[in-house]
Parts: C-alpha cells; structure tokens; sequence
C-alpha cells in the first residue's frame, strides 16, 4: 500500500465567511482513510462548504480500534 496523503481544499465564501455563524463538522472514518467537512451556516439559511480534508491511514492508524480513530480525527481538526 502507498504511503498516506493528506489533501486539504479551503473554500471562501466571502459573504459568509465569519465566526459568529454556526458551523458544523461532518467525519467519515473508513478502514483506510478520513474525510472531514467543515461547513457553516449563511445568512441565506443554507450551508456552505468552508473546508474539506482527506487522509489516507498508516498501517499503525488503519490497525487501531474504532474509538482511536475518532479520537484521531478530532485532534486533526483542531491542529488544522
């Protein structure tokens, strides 16, 4: 298997882009990967997409249990 890859794409939505709208962070956790969305609220009602992050998983975090893995996406949200 390749090594693991991290891609991260930022999304600017001028208009909308501030910290006082509420935003939300949806996760997938695969076997072998992690998805992230960070999406926030608009003053059109509807949510927009302000961030999306995809890793592949070593061989140390693709053999962790479940709960490791959740616990793994967290902290990189909050170092990204």
């Amino acid at each position: 298997m390749s090594e693991p890859t991290l891609q991260i794409f930022i999304f600017k939505c001028e208009p909308c882009l501030t910290l006082d709208k509420k935003m939300k962070m949806e996760v997938d956790i695969l076997d072998y990967a992690i998805k992230e969305v960070l999406s926030m609220d608009c003053k059109d009602g509807r949510w927009r997409l302000i961030a999306f992050l995809s890793k592949s998983l070593n061989k140390t975090e693709r053999n962790s249990k479940i709960h490791n893995k959740k616990i793994l996406v967290v902290i990189r949200e909050l170092e990204n």
